[in-house]
């Protein structure tokens, strides 16, 4: 779960290192007086993360332990595997290492599970709510700046796939890019003659009209931006199967069952990473392991 979508392991990633260096270094600041002014460097100390609440896990099993590890290498972490289910009260990651380390790291760790169970949870919910209906959950690029390749992971550990990263992994003509070029068809034509081996083109239409000019287009995936249940049926007997079609705007857990119906083949979704609340989670120090992950 720790790769993305062609095998790479974000991870191991130096860009997400960087970015986790500066994220410590903005809540250490100069170091952690207080932390430093109760616990000598030697004095060892033990801590678990506790669900306080029925969330899809997120962010345990690689990137907490890489935050604490990367605060003090001789952090020693056990996690349950990220994408499980865990329930409220439940111990999901067991910490062993300087007391006043743990203590520094903590706060950034928290932050980042809290938010990444947040929108893998909220995924899973909207993936079970369109159960048995072949459409798919999808994100946008409507995320955190700075933290994309981490809610997108937490994305796919709720069971939603990943739409382009960023704007150099797919082409998809919207609204501004219709307007400005006069026509769907004149944007396509433009984006072909630019791109000699150019990938699936993607069009966002918001009328039949519009379907019917990108089908005509022969473009590969049609984006059925902010229509009705009824006007997404029209759009689905008209193209029969020429492109695939995606679902977009509006969409929450109350229509997503509806929109699935319609027959569409995926469903993209800003609110799973822009508006997706993080769940509550705790670290807590013990005395003593007297529980097994």
């Amino acid at each position: 779960m720790g790769k993305d979508n062609q095998g790479y392991d974000l991870f191991k990633d130096p860009d997400l290192r960087r970015a986790l260096r500066y994220f410590l270094e903005e809540d250490l600041g100069r170091g952690d007086i207080t932390g430093e002014a109760i616990f000598s460097p030697k004095l060892q100390g033990m801590a678990v993360f506790i669900a306080r609440e029925n969330m899809i896990q997120a962010g345990a099993e690689y990137l907490a332990p890489l935050v604490f590890q990367m605060v003090n290498p001789a952090i020693e972490c056990q996690a349950l595997p990220d994408g499980r289910r865990v329930t409220a009260g439940e111990i999901f990651l067991r910490l062993k290492g300087p007391t006043r380390d743990l203590l520094a790291a903590e706060r950034l760790a928290l932050n980042l599970c809290q938010r990444l169970a947040g929108i893998a949870t909220l995924t899973a919910e909207f993936v079970a709510a369109v159960s048995g209906w072949p459409a798919q959950i999808m994100d946008t690029r409507k995320t955190t700046p700075g933290l994309r390749v981490l809610e997108k992971y937490a994305v796919r550990l709720g069971g939603g796939v990943n739409h382009r990263f960023n704007l150099s992994n797919g082409i998809l003509i919207k609204d501004n890019h219709i307007a400005a070029a006069g026509s769907i068809t004149t944007a396509v034509q433009k984006v072909r003659a630019y791109h000699k081996q150019v990938m699936d083109i993607e069009v966002e239409c918001e009328t039949l009209a519009q379907v019917e000019e990108a089908l005509a287009a022969r473009v590969g995936v049609i984006m059925l931006d902010n229509m009705s249940p009824e006007l997404m049926r029209r759009a689905v007997t008209l193209v029969k199967s020429r492109a695939t079609l995606e679902a977009s705007g509006g969409v929450n857990l109350k229509n997503v069952r509806e929109i699935a119906a319609c027959g569409v083949d995926r469903i993209s979704i800003g609110a799973l990473t822009h508006s997706a609340p993080a769940k509550d989670i705790s670290m807590e120090m013990i005395n003593r392991f007297d529980i097994s992950l």
